[in-house]
Order: C-alpha cells, then sequence, then structure tokens
C-alpha cells in the first residue's frame, strides 16, 4: 500500500469537513438563532401557543402627538420607564438606550418607548425638553406621558417591568432599570438592565437577531 494514501485520505476528510462547515454557515436561509418569549401562555390548540402580548394603549409623546399599538404596527421597539427629574438611574439608563437608538435609528421597523412614571411633573414641553438634550429630534424614540394608573398597569401587567404590586395611586411609585425587548406582534423577547453596559450590547444583539428572523420568515413566506 502506498504510504500517501491515509494521507491524502486524512487531508481529503478534513477538507470535506471544512467544505461542509462552511457551505452550511453560509446559507443564509437559515436563522442563526431564535430569542425566546416571556410571560405567561397558554395552549390554543395543539402545536398551537398564545404568548403574551402588550395591551393596547393611548398615551401622549413629546411631539403632543396621541401614540397607541397601531403606530407600532410592524415595528420591534424596546420600551422602559423614567422620570425626567431622576438623578440616579434614569440618566444613566438614557445614555445607555442613546447607543440604541443610534445603532437602529435609521430602520424603519426599529422604535424606543419611554414612559415617564411621574406623569404630573412630566409635560409634553418636560419631555421635548428631555429628548433634545439626547439628540433626538425623530419619531424613533418617544418619551410619552399619559394617566398614571394606565401607565403604570401598563409597565407591570403588560411590559413586566418591575414585580413590585400597586395600584397607580397617589402614593404608587415605580422606579425599575429594566428595559423590554418587543416585537411585531406586541410579544416581549428579552430583558434587560439597562443601567449594565454589557447587557445592553446584548440588547443590541438580540435586536440584530430578531431582525434577522424577520427576515428570514419573510424570504420564506415569499
Amino acid at each position: 500500500m502506498n504510504s500517501k494514501n491515509p494521507i491524502i485520505i486524512l487531508f481529503l476528510l478534513v477538507l470535506g469537513v471544512f467544505a461542509g462547515w462552511y457551505f452550511y454557515n453560509k446559507n443564509d436561509d437559515k436563522p442563526l438563532r431564535t430569542l425566546a418569549y416571556f410571560g405567561p401562555k397558554h395552549t390554543v390548540k395543539i402545536n398551537d401557543t398564545a404568548y403574551h402580548t402588550i395591551a393596547d394603549f393611548s398615551f401622549v409623546n413629546q411631539y403632543g402627538k396621541t401614540i397607541t399599538q397601531e403606530d407600532l404596527k410592524g415595528k420591534i421597539y424596546v420600551s422602559n420607564s423614567f422620570f425626567t427629574t431622576c438623578k440616579s438611574i434614569c440618566p444613566i439608563m438614557n445614555k445607555e438606550l442613546t447607543k440604541v437608538y443610534k445603532a437602529f435609528r435609521s430602520r424603519n421597523d426599529f422604535m424606543i418607548l419611554s414612559l415617564t412614571v411621574d406623569p404630573e411633573t412630566d409635560s409634553i414641553q418636560q419631555l421635548a425638553l428631555h429628548a433634545k438634550n439626547y439628540g433626538v429630534s425623530d419619531d424613533k424614540w418617544w418619551f410619552a406621558t399619559g394617566s398614571k394608573k394606565d401607565i403604570y398597569e401598563l409597565t407591570r401587567k403588560s411590559f413586566m417591568l418591575t414585580v413590585e404590586e400597586g395600584d397607580g395611586g397617589a402614593d404608587d411609585f415605580i422606579h425599575t432599570q429594566n428595559f423590554a425587548l418587543i416585537d411585531k406582534e406586541k410579544h416581549i423577547r428579552g430583558f434587560y438592565d439597562g443601567t449594565d453596559s454589557i447587557e445592553v450590547v446584548r440588547l443590541i444583539t438580540d435586536i440584530k437577531t430578531l431582525l434577522k428572523e424577520y427576515e428570514y420568515k419573510n424570504k420564506n413566506t415569499l
């Protein structure tokens, strides 16, 4: 037997494995990974699960425009809570969200929704100034206000940003650093600590992953 044969065979095997790996990973038709769903869910029928969705809402943004779920139709968005006079975690959160805003502001299918937990103080004019301070002058990042009861209920029960209970009354207050990532079907796909820069990097990565999910779905439904 030619002593070179085992070497040649080994080389061909290695080459075959490498070629298979390359073409598998080069295939644009497969999603790299998918994100989990968060919140309560229930089975509608066999092999069909209904996941938690964000409830309908109506608030007013920094431009004085009424915003609802319909305005977010077909969009991925990040939601958080804040208040303009906060001197502790909110400035850190807004600084981190600015990174997210700059990374995806050119996309028509992405937004940020920040709801004030101090609507008595945060007027539309105050929110407009706040947005300007962070370089926001478009419709890609909304700072919104509305009924305190409605904001608190949505923050707790829909966005699930805090586990602390409350009724949205005069003595109730929410102060959380959490961000929620919402997909185009109003499902929660991730939670992140908005004061942690590493967590925000993970958020940006997950947004890219979610966008790829939709690109994959669109390709396979044409």
